[in-house]
């Protein structure tokens, strides 16, 4: 498979997987579980599943003493992310929230521009924009309902951290280190956070019926395991700024829950936004494709180590 249509696919799974934290992550709170004991369970199990993984392809986990600070910054980041995420569930509508969370993006557009002197073209800049307008239509508000803003001020934390992250990871001694090997650390660090926050198992919640327990396992495998690691290796083959942009099947997947396990309705309104969103993300994929007026797609990004490794031709 070609290393830019890998790199995509990654993303997008990464994306579709991590818009499901509230279909598994809402009936724990339902059931009286608080976000910090949900988020506990979620990386507790998380981490053995990417430990076999780790295994079963003959790495091992020693870590230079240069890598050893990133990862816990990254992972102090990943953790804050979710928290503050899972927290404005109890503020804004969890399909809201996840569809607020898609400023990361441009956050990481920003971040990169004026951090690191990447050029944002304007292709990239009117995906951004096609994206964020389609999201608008999905949850503009038709009663002129205002949106809390403590839910979204939470949400807009997470979506900075996240941004942060997503930069950070390629950013530092980490994009050299094999990718399971991060999101284990990462993982393993947030941990911490959680396990610190709850009194160190004092006031962890459990839950009080047996098959709650599904949930916690879909939540350590979907959009944790699955989605971290889909996402670091997504920015190692195309980059920061593309697998970014790609988080906007997030909300797509929230609405996709909302509509056919919540019962919330389809409108055209909704059906017009989704449709803008999947055509931002087109235009972003298929942008190396495109007839020759268009700019080439790889002068969009700038190229990453990993990258000019495998673009090299024989």
């Amino acid at each position: 498979m070609n290393t830019k249509v890998k790199g995509y696919v990654l993303g997008t799974v990464a994306a579709a997987t991590y818009g499901m934290n509230p279909l598994f992550a809402l009936p724990l709170y339902k059931a009286g579980m608080d976000p910090d004991s949900v988020l506990f369970f979620r990386y507790l199990f998380a981490l053995p599943l990417l430990g076999i993984m780790i295994k079963a392809r003959g790495r091992n986990f020693k870590l230079k003493r240069r890598e050893v600070l990133p990862l816990a910054v990254m992972g102090l980041l990943v953790a804050l992310s979710s928290l503050t995420l899972f927290l404005s569930y109890n503020y804004l509508d969890a399909g809201i929230a996840s569809t607020l969370l898609f400023v990361y993006p441009i956050l990481v557009a920003l971040i990169m521009a004026f951090g690191f002197k990447e050029k944002v073209s304007l292709q990239t800049g009117l995906c951004i924009l096609l994206a964020v307008a389609g999201i608008g239509l999905l949850y503009k508000s038709g009663d002129g309902a205002t949106l809390s803003l403590t839910g979204t001020m939470l949400v807009f934390a997470s979506a900075l951290s996240y941004a942060i992250y997503i930069v950070g990871v390629n950013r530092t001694a980490l994009k050299e280190v094999a990718t399971l090997k991060v999101t284990f650390y990462v993982l393993s660090f947030g941990f911490l956070l959680f396990l610190t926050r709850l009194d160190f198992g004092q006031d962890l919640r459990v839950p009080d019926q047996w098959y709650l327990w599904g949930n916690l396992l879909a939540l350590a495998v979907f959009p944790t395991a699955i989605s971290f690691l889909c996402t670091t290796s997504a920015i190692q083959y195309i980059g920061s700024t593309p697998t970014a942009i790609l988080g906007a099947l997030e909300p797509v997947t929230a609405v996709f829950f909302g509509v056919t396990v919540f019962g919330e309705s389809l409108t055209p309104r909704i059906i017009c936004g989704i449709t803008m969103i999947i055509a931002a993300v087109t235009l972003i994929v298929a942008g190396g494709n495109l007839p020759a007026y268009m700019v080439h797609f790889r002068k969009l990004f700038p190229r990453l180590s990993v990258k000019k490794r495998f673009s090299k031709k024989p």
